[in-house]
Parts: structure tokens; sequence; C-alpha cells
């Protein structure tokens, strides 16, 4: 009797693979906008009027934004911070960045002051281009209050300490101190001969860096994750046949593309088909429902928290969606009464931020009975294993265990932490994600090994935001998990032991933590327990599993 062969899947070789164009960002936009020509490539609606950029519009602006990084001195692989909404701009910004040979650091407008400094720092940018304003931040105010020489009356170079690599900071928006305006920053490019543009992008190879992107992992601060120009452009051209999109497609989406999801997903789903992006800044219900309609979006691209937001919109049953075609029946957007679509949505896959989104995935359009409720088959260039979580040796086909990958999306690596406490003896990256692969190569995600917490479509680290609690005046032991939720996915519950006879509340903790994390890594609830209520290790941690189950118990008692 012969023995089961070990779980290690390969997709298609890369160089099969159909659909895949130019595989550097430069490249990418220079075939998708000359495809374009003169088509709508996105619109905004802002109080002072409407957007709309065509392909063409697209490519000059990056240009534009490529000549004035030039004219400041950013050299090849120097990054550049891009901390914006989903804007015109947003889009000129990374891609001109690319023309000009360096990598985008796309900064997340969540960011409080805390985790706004952390990301200027370790991204090491040399030039950042912001929005100002966005809802009830200035982000401006912010960075100076951050960096008091930003604040002084000096435009041009800057000279930072704090910031040692940061020469320049534009904003869209209203100039301060030494920050200026983003249309004075692109002036500085009007001398620079468009020939080195299209000199350096061709220099730039598929190999190089393209873009780097942050997400919480499990250390307290969001990790930097570098990701190949060949990486990011191979999702970019794979996300038009992942949802089998034409270029009627019209996507909405207001979810920040700074987060590698958002921006694989919307960007390469739309543009790659040459269709448009209905961009909106912010997430409003029913801004987003009048947009939808008013632009006739086609696809919408949200989380389930949103779809059931909109659903609640007090303008859900005034607006005609009859345009939408790219959106699940499933979900509540797909049962508006104005909607008729058997589409189905792309949901079969897995993925991680570290291989830029997907890794594994069925087409929309496949066979149920084909899919059989997994996630997926490998990519083309991915390779995949299951191991034991302990051991790290490949466990046969069919058992469970820890996946790892490799392939070509793969990140280049987390900044500022070798390969080798990042990669396996083999090269694979060890995800904490549990599962298993079947006989006929399919991939079945059972959950997080770790303690990650996925809401709202983000990943939250336990461990930041307990080492902020911490350090709160009557919190003895803090620790906080994931619990599963019907629209997020999990919610974020922080329990607390207090110390005798403080007076803490819900309200209070939450208040105090949304002045150091962004909005969604806030606990949705608090709990406190007393600590002969818990049992604890030797180190004051509470054993999670226990918790989880305590928590559950707490909440569907409250509910009864």
């Amino acid at each position: 009797m012969s023995e089961k062969p070990l779980s290690i899947v390969a997709g298609p070789p890369l160089e099969e693979e159909p659909g895949i164009g130019a595989l550097t960002l430069g490249g990418w936009l220079r075939e998708v906008t000359q495809a374009g020509g003169g088509r709508e490539a996105l619109v905004m609606h802002e109080p002072g009027g409407v957007t709309r950029w065509t392909y063409e519009d697209l490519w000059e602006r990056a240009n534009e934004v490529a000549r004035a990084l030039i004219a400041c001195g950013v050299g090849k692989g120097e990054r550049v911070g891009v901390l914006m909404t989903n804007r015109p701009e947003f889009l000129s910004a990374v891609f001109g960045t690319a023309l000009a040979g360096g990598v985008a650091a796309t900064l997340s407008t969540f960011s409080t002051p805390m985790e706004l400094e952390h990301l200027v720092a370790s991204s090491a940018c040399s030039v950042l281009l912001i929005e100002r304003k966005v809802l009830k931040k200035d982000f401006a105010g912010m960075l100076t209050e951050i960096e008091p020489c930003l604040a002084s009356d000096a435009p041009g170079e800057i000279v930072s300490l704090k910031f040692p690599y940061l020469r320049h900071v534009a904003a869209v928006g209203e100039a301060t101190g030494a920050i200026e305006t983003l249309p004075d920053f692109l002036k500085r490019g009007e001398g620079i001969d468009p020939a080195r543009v299209d000199a350096r992008a061709a220099a730039v190879t598929p190999a190089d860096p393209g873009a780097l992107f942050f997400s919480s992992g499990s250390t307290a601060k969001p990790k930097g994750i570098l990701n190949s120009q060949r990486g990011v452009s191979l999702q970019l051209w794979r996300w038009k046949r992942f949802y089998q999109a034409e270029s009627d497609v019209r996507t909405w989406s207001a979810n920040g593309f700074f987060w590698s999801g958002n921006f694989g997903m919307a960007i390469g789903g739309a543009l790659s088909a040459g269709g448009s992006l209905v961009l909106q800044a912010t997430f409003q219900p029913e801004e987003a429902l009048e947009l939808m309609a008013k632009e006739k979006a086609t696809m919408a691209v949200a989380w389930p928290h949103q779809w059931t937001q909109l659903e609640a919109a007090s303008n859900w049953n005034d607006v005609d969606l009859s345009a939408i075609k790219y959106v699940s029946p499933n979900v509540p957007l797909g049962k508006h009464p104005t909607v008729h679509t058997t589409w189905q949505e792309p949901f079969s896959a897995y993925g991680t931020t570290e291989t830029f989104t997907i890794a594994s995935i069925f087409d929309s359009g496949t066979p149920e009975e084909e899919i059989a409720g997994s996630n997926g088959r490998p990519l083309p260039g991915n390779i995949f294993k299951i191991v034991d979580p302990m051991t790290g040796e490949t466990v046969p086909l069919g058992e469970r265990g820890e996946i790892a990958l490799k392939g070509a999306t793969l990140m280049l690596g987390y900044i500022g932490v070798p390969l080798s406490e990042t990669l396996d003896s083999e090269g694979y990256f060890r995800t904490g994600d549990g599962g298993y692969f079947d006989d006929a190569g399919r991939l079945y995600w059972e959950g997080r090994l770790s303690d990650i917490i996925k809401t709202g479509g983000a990943n939250v680290s336990p461990v930041e935001i307990d080492t902020i609690i911490k350090t709160f005046d009557g919190v003895k032991v803090t620790q906080t998990v994931g619990v599963p939720h019907e629209t997020l996915g999990e919610l974020v519950v922080t329990c607390i032991v207090p110390h005798e006879g403080a007076a803490l509340t819900e309200d209070g903790i939450r208040a105090q933590t949304k002045e150091f994390l962004a909005s969604y890594k806030v606990p949705r609830r608090v709990l406190f327990f007393g600590e002969d209520e818990l049992e604890l290790t030797g180190s004051a941690k509470i054993k999670t599993a226990d918790l989880k189950k305590l928590v559950v118990k707490a909440l569907d008692a409250e509910s009864a």
C-alpha cells in the first residue's frame, strides 16, 4: 500500500497565465491608458464640483507627478509616502512615483498622530504627498505637531531630524509652513524633459521594489510589507479575470486604496478591464447610494458591515440601482428592488497582504460543484504546502495544518526584518492560518492559528490594542480577542481586570483608546471581570481560548 502524497500543491506555470501584460507598475499604467485612450477612467464628486479623468488624463497627471519627483531628486527605489483617501490624486501620486522609479508607500488616513509618526518614520519616505483634511482630521496640523520644523514658514527642502530622509511635503488643500500645495509641488517638474520619465520607467525591472503597504500583524505596530513590481502588477491584471469584468465595469468603492486588497480589487478590477472608478473619499451610506445611482455604477466593492449600512440608509428605497451588474445576489445590494443579477462574486479565495491579495481562487462563473466549498486552487507561479504548526514538517495530503506558500506575488519582505526571520528554510512564508488540501488540489481555509483579528475587512493586532490600554490608570490586566460576528467577521472585544477600587467604564476606555488608535482598531466592546472570574497564566495573561468562550457567553447573556 503506497504512502499518501505530501500536501504540496502548485499552480500552473506563470508563463502560461493568460491576460497578463507588463510586469512593472509604470508598464501596467502605460498599457491600460493607451488602451483606454479618451474613455473615462475615474470620476469623483466633491462639494466644489465633479472631477472626471480620461485614461489619457490619468497618464498625463501621473507623468506630471513623476517630473516633480525627479526635480526633487527622488532616485530609483526611494520611497514616496501617499497619505490620501480614494481620490484622483492618489492614483496619480502612486503611479507617478512608479514612473519616476520610486516606491510608493501608502499610508492609512485612519492614522492617529502616534500611528502616523510610526508610518512616516518606518517608511523612510523622502517626499510625502498628503490630503490635508479628511473628515475632522487635519494631517498638515498633525504632522507639524509631530515635527515642529514643518511648521516653520520655509517652503522648499525640509531638514528633519525626526524624519531624516524627508525632504518635501505637499498637500491636496491649503499650504501651511513648509508644507506646500500640490499644484506648487507639481510646478517643480515643469522644466523636466518628459523623456527622462520614459527613461526611468524603462529602467525599472519586475524584480525591483514596487510598493510598500502596511498591515497590522503579530507585533504592536503596523508592519511595512515591501512588494515587488511584478507582484503588484500581476494582481492588477488578474482582478479583471477574477471578476470576469468587461469594459462596462464602473466600480464604486469607499474602501481605502492604501490597503492592498482594495487597491487590487478596485483599481485592478476596473482599469485593467478598461472600465471606470467611481470614487468616494470616505464611506457615507446615503452618499454612496446617490453616487451609484447618478454614475450608473455596475460594480460595488464593499465589506459585509457596509452592506448592512447601505441597506439601512434613509434613501435605500428611493435610488435606482438598475445599472448594477457585478454584485452577488446574496448580499443586500444584490437584493435591492431595482437590481437583477446572477453574477458570482469570486469569494472562493485565499490570500494575505504578504501575497498582495489573492494566492488561490476560483474565478467568477466557476460551477459550484467545482468549487465544492473550498477557497480555490493555487494561482500560476504559486506553491503551497501544509505543515505541522509545531515541527514545520509537511503533512500528508488531506491532513490539517498551517498554510505555507511561496510564489510570484510573495512580498520581498517586511521592512527592517531579515528574510531568515520571515521565511522557512525552503523559502515558504508560514501564514499562521490553518487549512488543508483535498485530492483535487483545492485549498480549504479553516481560520487563523494566531490571534490576529479580522474585522470589517481589516487585520487588527490585539497586541497593539493591549499595549495602549495597559497604560491606562486602573487597568490591572487587559487582553483583547476576536469573537465571531455576523457582518464584521470578528468583533473586537477587550477584557479588563481593573485594580481594586478603580472606577472604569466601557465608554471611558473606548474614548481613551480613540486618542491613540485608528477607529477600526478601537474595541467595539469592553468587558470587565474580577480576577477570581478568570484563570490567569503565570505572566498575568488570560488564557485566550477560555476567554473567548467567556466573552461569547457574556454577550449572549446580554442579548437574551
